[in-house]
């Protein structure tokens, strides 16, 4: 079987071999319970203590206060979870706030739970970007009000890969007593975060974007927040979330944040020289494409392109003749052929939106891999152009 080259690693990314090799004695040996009273489970918390600190030390967070009791790394499933146990928490302890601020271009675990939210009653505010993905910050300014509870707003977009100004966001809403959450999954491990020096109040992020197991996740809670419990039942991580702990995938998961905080700037320069050399090429090599999002402000690894008057998924199904995987801008495979809210929000014409492919590349990949992409990709879109009905250039 050929070689895939793997460029959709927004969407998930391989586990690395030594994250595998760290956590597998804990599905086959070490697979006690550890919050048993015997030491053959026990055993096992000081290692989940030690990925928690991984975790904290990846973000600049702390490990645990003076009284060794109050960490501020909560282990969650995934993404999804945390950002939502930020919301529903926030709401619930700022008694008499009835409203969240959030923008239009948040991944769906925000916008879903903000839809779900307005039908019980709350007011859910979303920001407008500029046609470059931008936020509003003065529409964004003018909608955090006295009523607030809770802005979200995410630290990258997973689509454009658009980076915000989230601790200025934070600052914003402190100013009218609101709390601030990032939803930080596509940042961590690809971009500088101290959370020592903000203000940020939550901060999620998923273990399968930086190389880790799916289905382990991280709520970051600043120490002095109150928090209520999404998840209820046993006693484990110190009451905030019930559920006997995920006790391989949270090993991973350390592993996973020391070798990101090893490397995060030789990865950031590579990550960057891919995505560069793959926009510029295709820039030369083929007519009326477009990068979508800030250039000046904006993840190393992703590229959103738009190849007009053509279908993305027709250019997803050539590509993987060749076992090439990326990912469209639409969202046709759910039945819809309406393009991603993020290109909606960003007021991308239909011509380009339904043609958009995002790249998003991972210390896996290889400037030999870009070079096969440049090399199949400009006669995939030719072919598609000469029958498509809206191509006019001949």
């Amino acid at each position: 079987m050929d070689k895939v080259i793997y460029l959709d690693n927004n969407a998930t990314t391989k586990v690395d071999e030594r994250v595998a090799a760290k956590m597998m004695p804990y599905l086959t040996e070490r697979y006690g319970n550890p919050s048993s009273i015997h030491s053959f489970g026990g055993s096992v918390m000081p290692d989940i203590e030690d990925a928690r600190r991984a975790v904290a030390n990846l973000i600049g967070a702390n490990f645990r206060n003076k009284d060794n009791c109050a960490t501020e790394i909560l282990f969650t499933s995934c993404g999804t979870e945390s950002d939502n146990a930020a919301i529903m928490s926030a709401i619930a302890t700022q008694e008499g706030r009835k409203k969240i601020v959030t923008s239009k271009v948040e991944h769906p675990a925000i916008l879903s739970k903000c839809k779900e939210l307005a039908r019980l009653g709350y007011t859910v505010s979303y920001i407008g970007v500029d046609n470059r993905g931008r936020l509003d910050m003065e529409e964004l300014k003018r909608e955090i009000d006295n009523d607030t509870a809770i802005v979200s707003i995410m630290w990258a977009n997973n689509e454009i890969g658009n980076i915000y100004p989230v601790e200025e966001i934070a600052e914003l809403a402190h100013a009218k007593g609101a709390l601030f959450h990032t939803d930080a999954v596509q940042a961590v491990g690809k971009v500088p975060i101290d959370m020592s020096k903000n203000s940020i109040d939550f901060l999620s992020l998923s273990g399968h974007k930086l190389h880790a197991p799916k289905g382990i996740g991280v709520l970051y809670i600043r120490r002095g927040v109150r928090f209520r419990p999404l998840i209820v039942g046993g006693h484990q991580e110190l009451g905030r979330r019930a559920g006997t702990e995920n006790t391989a995938s949270i090993i991973a998961l350390g592993e996973a944040c020391k070798i990101a905080a090893a490397q995060v700037a030789e990865e950031v320069k590579l990550l960057s020289s891919m995505r560069d050399k793959l926009e510029a090429e295709l820039l030369k090599r083929i007519p009326k494409i477009r990068i979508n999002g800030d250039l000046d402000s904006r993840l190393p690894n992703t590229s959103s392109i738009s190849f007009e008057y053509i279908e993305g998924e027709s250019i997803l199904m050539l590509l993987d003749i060749f076992r090439i995987c990326a990912s469209s801008g639409s969202a046709c495979t759910t039945g819809s052929l309406e393009p991603s809210h993020v290109l909606r929000a960003m007021g991308l014409p239909y011509t380009a939106a339904h043609g958009t492919i995002r790249f998003s590349f991972s210390r896996y990949n290889t400037m030999e891999e870009v070079d096969t992409v440049l090399e199949k990709l400009p006669p995939i879109i030719s072919r598609l152009r000469e029958i498509s009905p809206y191509w006019s250039e001949k």
